[in-house]
This record gives C-alpha cells, structure tokens and sequence, in this order.
C-alpha cells in the first residue's frame, strides 16, 4: 500500500514509513578515506538536525560518489512531506557535495494491516495445539 493522504485523513491508528535514497558526488574526494569524512559528516549532520536514520547504502567502493538512505517513521503525512523536503534541500546545501539524485517512497500502514506472525492465531492459541 502506497502513501495516501486520503487515508491519513480517515485512519485514527496510522503510521508512515518514509524512506529516501540519495546520490552525491564528492568531486573533492582524493581517496576513500577523504569520501568516508565527508559522508560520515553529512549523515552526521542529517541525523541530528532532523532526528532521523541515515546510512551509506550503496558506491562504497568509489571514492567521488555515495548513495545514502535516510528512513523515519511517523503518523504525520503532511509533516512527513515536509520533513522529506527539508532533508533534500539540506543535502543540496551541502557545500562539499552535489546531489547528483535522489527517490524517496511512502508506506502507510492503518489499523487493518495484516500482522504475519508465524504459529499464532488470534484466539491466542498456537498452531500446534489446535492438533492435540
């Protein structure tokens, strides 16, 4: 189930999950160890501005280009919104990086989402006492 405001409307019990992944290039970067010190400092800097999860998720193993995922949950859809479009213009702003690209997707979740959880019905009763 994809973002939809018209549910967070409706929904009482809601919850967003929000995740972006965004590509930068680092033209400074001499060694993977001059991009690992601009990485780390961005995902530093995202994590404490916006309080959200960040992490070096994809071109670790070249020294001029990253791809870093940023996720956060929230019952919000409009500050969801903006939150996401807040991260985006911080990581433009970035100086010692350029955004090269950049997706980011929406997963809503209401009271009626399917909860699998193996051997457990919802009598509470367990699968392998229904035979004895």
């Amino acid at each position: 189930m994809f973002f939809s405001l018209l549910n967070a409307s409706f929904s009482p019990f809601f919850m967003l999950v929000s995740v972006a992944l965004f590509e930068v290039h680092i033209s400074q970067a001499t060694s993977l160890k001059d991009k690992r010190r601009v990485v780390q400092s961005l995902k530093a800097g995202i994590r404490s501005r916006f309080e959200v999860s960040t992490a070096e998720v994809g071109l670790q193993e070249l020294h001029q280009r990253s791809r870093i995922a940023v996720s956060f949950v929230t019952s919000d859809a409009p500050g969801a919104a903006r939150l996401m479009s807040d991260i985006q213009r911080f990581v433009e702003e970035e100086s010692r990086a350029v955004l090269t690209g950049w997706t980011e997707e929406t997963l809503d979740f209401d009271e009626n989402a399917a909860l699998d959880v193996p051997g457990f019905r919802l009598e509470g009763k367990f699968g392998d006492e229904e035979n004895s």
